[in-house]
Formats: structure tokens, sequence, C-alpha cells
């Protein structure tokens, strides 16, 4: 079973722990919640895959989590947990949008076949959801493009590395590569490379068996084997160490996986996408990713294009995340002034779409009587030197008289001694540390703002928490 994530949502610790100790050993991340509050905080911080939810809870009913739920998330299966006879509450839920229910005391084999069965259900709305008409939004020239190309790519069984900057939709765009190919009723494994701690990797992408390590209770699928049949994305590929590096190369080459303990290799059908916002070809060049795995997984390239170069779909996005917005709280949705739609025409965007949604979210906070201005954009001046590492070549048609740098330096790099990597890593932990800090800061360190300020989830920041030391 692959690496799902889960919530729990019970007033009774025994509950949560009974059943986080359970999931957890069908191969599912588990996190819980006490009360009704704390349930909409973690569904608005979190993508889970399905939901359990008790039916007395201390600030309100599981009725009202299911109701919740299915409104805001209906992509996300939830089931509720009642007492044991209690039909009435059962068949409410289910009416509500529950998909089923479990009664106390709650069986292993029953939770077995409903998580499953949950799964299965995930799986079949967001097929739904792809046939309905979800997908990249845009009708600009390069957007037309970026369609017809996935729309050709999808039916084949080569890798695709899909290069682009943080905040483009390299996600959207690896899920409809799958979506639209043969591969679209077997599952889609999303996995972010920068947020496994390098230790656990091996664990994670190859499973173990029991007693193979410490810790190692239970044998393990990793998340080759949990997307076998499927498709496995590995989005910043560029954050794996060189040893995992290696290991994948291997792993793509002879298409067999050797979990931690095992003594045969396990054959495994999966296609390859990956992603990452830094120019890998740069750090092929510079020895800090491998250039046969480069080769690998970059059998067909596909870039996808910043904000600023589709400006022409900046009113159509806007109009959607602002209906999005409206959907979620309930209201009507906020309108553009004609000052706020110019500012966003002529902005930069360096976080592209992540931005933009992040943008108008915050405007229609602080903007009266639901229209907004540009002072309510609070959009971040241009700073001189750019907005990061460009993810391709600058366009050929460059303002003349200003020549753009070279993506790569034009003498053949030298190997660099240990000690360069070291220095780099320790510039690049401090710049990590300080963009961190300045968050924390700025939201007067409510972690989940500081997250979707820095583009993160809350998981991710977490992680980058303790990994730096930060209290």
């Amino acid at each position: 079973m692959s690496k799902q994530l889960a919530l729990v949502i019970d007033d009774e610790r025994d509950i949560r722990e009974l059943l986080t100790l359970t999931l957890g050993r069908m191969g599912l991340v588990v996190d819980t919640a006490a009360n009704v509050a704390e349930a909409r905080q973690r569904l608005s911080e979190t993508r889970y895959t399905l939901c359990f939810t008790d039916m007395r809870l201390p600030d309100g009913s599981g009725q009202d989590i299911v109701e919740f739920v299915a409104g805001q998330y209906p992509e996300t299966p939830i089931a509720m947990i009642t007492a044991y006879g209690n039909v009435d509450a059962a068949v409410n839920a289910l009416k509500a949008g529950a998909f089923d229910f479990v009664s106390k005391p709650v069986d292993i084999n029953v939770l077995r076949r409903l998580v499953q069965t949950a799964l299965k259900l995930g799986e079949t709305k967001r097929a739904e959801q792809v046939a309905s008409g979800s997908k990249l939004i845009g009708e600009s020239a390069p957007m037309q493009e970026l369609r017809a190309t996935i729309a050709k790519i999808a039916r084949s069984q080569a890798p695709v590395y899909i290069a682009g900057e943080s905040g483009v939709g390299k996600e959207l765009v690896a899920r409809l590569i799958h979506e639209l190919g043969p591969r679209s009723a077997t599952p889609f494994v999303p996995v972010n490379c920068g947020a496994i701690p390098s230790e656990l990797m091996e664990s994670e992408f190859f499973g173990h068996k029991k007693g193979s390590f410490t810790g190692a209770h239970a044998d393990k699928d990793g998340l080759f084997q949990a997307a076998h049949g499927g498709t496995l994305f590995l989005d910043e590929v560029a954050e794996l160490p060189v040893h995992m590096q290696v290991k994948l190369l291997r792993v793509i080459q002879e298409k067999a996986v050797r979990p931690i303990g095992a003594r045969a290799e396990v054959p495994v059908d999966v296609r390859i996408l990956s992603a990452t916002h830094k120019n890998l070809a740069r750090m092929v060049d510079l020895g800090a990713f491998r250039q046969d795995l480069f080769y690998r997984i970059n059998v067909i390239e596909l870039r996808v294009p910043p904000l600023r170069e589709r400006r022409g779909d900046i009113p159509l996005l806007a109009g959607r995340v602002l209906e999005r917005l409206a959907r979620d709280s309930g209201g009507a949705p906020a309108r553009l002034g004609e000052d706020a739609a110019a500012a966003l025409m002529t902005y930069e965007f360096p976080g592209n779409v992540r931005e933009l949604e992040n943008v108008l979210e915050r405007a229609v906070a602080l903007c009266e009587d639901n229209v907004i201005a540009a002072a309510d954009l609070r959009l971040i001046p241009a700073q001189a030197g750019g907005s990061g590492e460009p993810a391709a070549a600058p366009p050929a048609d460059a303002p003349a008289g200003r020549p753009a740098p070279p993506p790569f330096a034009s003498a053949p790099p030298q190997p660099l001694p240990d000690a360069a990597f070291n220095d780099l890593a320790a510039a690049v932990a401090e710049t990590e540390r300080a963009a961190i800090m300045k968050a924390l800061e700025a939201t007067r360190w409510n972690r989940t703002a500081a997250a979707r300020h820095l583009g993160l989830t809350l998981r991710q920041l977490r992680y980058r928490l303790e990994k730096l030391g930060i209290e």
C-alpha cells in the first residue's frame, strides 16, 4: 500500500493512538485532531487521502466534519466512527457524504477493508474530476502548446523531466501526463525528494523487511512498489543525495528494487516523471548531479512557462482563484479594481501561479466592499538581480545592449575540492535559515502562514525547522 496521508479526529487519546498505530502498520502516515476546530485547521493545511471522525466531539459533531469535508474537499473520502449499534448516526453520516462507517470497538479486519475501499474511491473521484474538465488554466499560446505536448507524451512510457520555476504547476503537469495516458487507472505516487530525511530515503523508496534495522517491526513496501503499474513522480529530484542517485539509476536500469534486508530483488513496473525548479544541467556540470542519471530521467524534457511569459492568462487565473476563495468562504467572489488588475498585469510574479493565489487570498482578506484595490495586493517591488535561479535559458529576444548572462560558464568546469562543497552546503543552510527566520518574524511565528509565504507545506517547514535546529 502506498504512503498515504490520513486524518483521525477523535477526542479520546486511546482511540487516536489505536488508529494511528493500526493505520501506520498499513502504510499510512497519520495526523490527528481532538476537536472540530483542530480538524478544520489540519484540513486547510494538508491534502489527505482519507479521514476518520468520531461522532461526538467537544466543540461539535462528526456530522459537522463530514458535511465540511463533503463540501470543501469532495475528493477526500471520510468515514464516521460510531458507537456500537448506533444505526441512526451511521445512516445520517452516509446521507451527509461519508463513504462508510466503522463501529467501536474497531475491528482491525473491517478497518483494513474500509481503507482499501477508500483509496480506490479517492482515485475514482480524482479521475472523474479530470474527466469533468480539470486542467491547466490558460488560453495563451504557451499554454496551448504545453497542453498539446502533454497529450502527445502521455501516450509514451518514456521518462519525462519537467522543468520550471517554483510555483508554475509542475505536479499538475505530471498528474495530467499520468491521467491522459494508458496508466490512468493505476496509482500516481508523488514524492517530494527534499522532504525525506537522507537516512530514511532508501527505506521510503525501496521498502524494508521486518527486523532489517531497529524499528523495522514489519515488512514495508516502498514508493516504487506502491507505484507498481503506475507512475512515480519525483518532485525536486535535484535534492536527492548522491548515494540515492546511484541506487535510483540502478532501479531504472534493472526495473527492480531490493528492499532493505531482502535477499532478492522485486520487479517493478513504473513510469518515472521528475521535476525540479533548479537548473539540473548546470548541477551536472558542477558535479552535484550524476550525468548518467540525468540522461535516464531526461529522455523527454518538458518546460512549463513562468507566469510572466503568459501574462494574458492572468485575468482568467485570477478569476478562477477568486471563485474558489468565494466557494471556500461561502460568500460572493471579490472582484479586481482597475488599478489592481493593471498591477497584476505588470508584476513579474517570481513565485508564479502559487504566488498569484497567495496574493489574491491575502487581498480578499484586506479589501473593502469586496473590491480589491492595488494597495490590497501588497505586491513586492522588483529587486535588482532577478528572482532566483532560472529553470531554463533566458529568452533569445532579450533587450539590445543588455545581453543576458549565459546559463552556464563558457569554460569547462573544473573539479572542486570537497571543502568547496562543504562551504557551499554551509552557505545554502545559512541562506535557508535566514529566509525561514524572516518569514517567521514577518508572520509573528505563525508556522502555517510562514510556510505559505515560503511556498512550502507545513510538513516541509517542520522538517526544515528540525533540520536547522530552529525552535
